[in-house]
């Protein structure tokens, strides 16, 4: 398994029992998993914030390997903040998507005959490990979980992660994520300010 299958698998687990992540979020922290393993094979390397990509290791998981794939190979290459917005667009569905082709998510079940809640996963080795991953509270998986929102407030914080370069890509993630939730609010103000003025013309 990969740190985004990890990431994925324990999101989903605390999604049962709790708010799921805005799916742009996931999107983006899924990116930024993917570089760091990436990073760990040594596909890519950073060279200040530009992604110089290695050789292409043989990469098992099909996702990854496309990941590695779309690296751009061109100086002055790419951004870690670029690749985490154009890797990231569509990435969560894209993982939930394969995840559910190789049967590896069930759907809750729910009280309504003919309803089905949302997916959540399997019982597996795989699911085993992403949860002793995250109950030995792994630094760069509990950065990434943290980064999605999903278990309260953002802050940024990295503690425990002493890999340089995993660092400059969770910092990157966190300002990604932080500029997202960002146009969000802005865009909900715009729709209020809206909804005001039509209401005051309708009145």
């Amino acid at each position: 398994m990969t740190t985004p299958w990890d990431l994925l698998i324990v999101v989903m687990d605390l999604e049962a029992t709790g708010r799921p992540p805005e799916a742009g979020d996931l999107s983006l922290v899924l990116a930024g998993a993917e570089l760091i393993d990436l990073i760990a094979v040594r596909a890519v390397r950073l060279d200040g914030d530009r992604l110089v990509p290695g050789d292409r290791p043989a990469v098992a998981d099909g996702l990854l390997d496309r990941a590695a794939s779309s690296l751009v190979r061109q100086a002055p290459y790419e951004s870690v903040d670029d690749w985490l917005w154009r890797r990231g667009s569509g990435l969560a569905a894209a993982y939930l998507a394969a995840r559910e082709a190789e049967e590896h998510l069930t759907r809750q079940r729910r009280r309504a005959p003919g309803r089905t809640g949302h997916p959540v996963p399997a019982e597996s080795l795989e699911h085993r490990r992403a949860a002793e991953r995250r109950a030995s509270n792994e630094p760069v998986l509990a950065a990434l979980v943290a980064a999605t929102g999903i278990t309260g407030p953002r802050t940024g914080d990295l503690p425990g992660v002493a890999d340089d370069e995993a660092e400059i890509v969770l910092a990157a993630v966190n300002d990604a994520v932080m500029e997202l939730e960002a146009v969000r609010q802005r865009r909900a103000i715009e729709q209020q300010a809206f909804d005001n003025i039509w209401r005051g013309i309708g009145g």
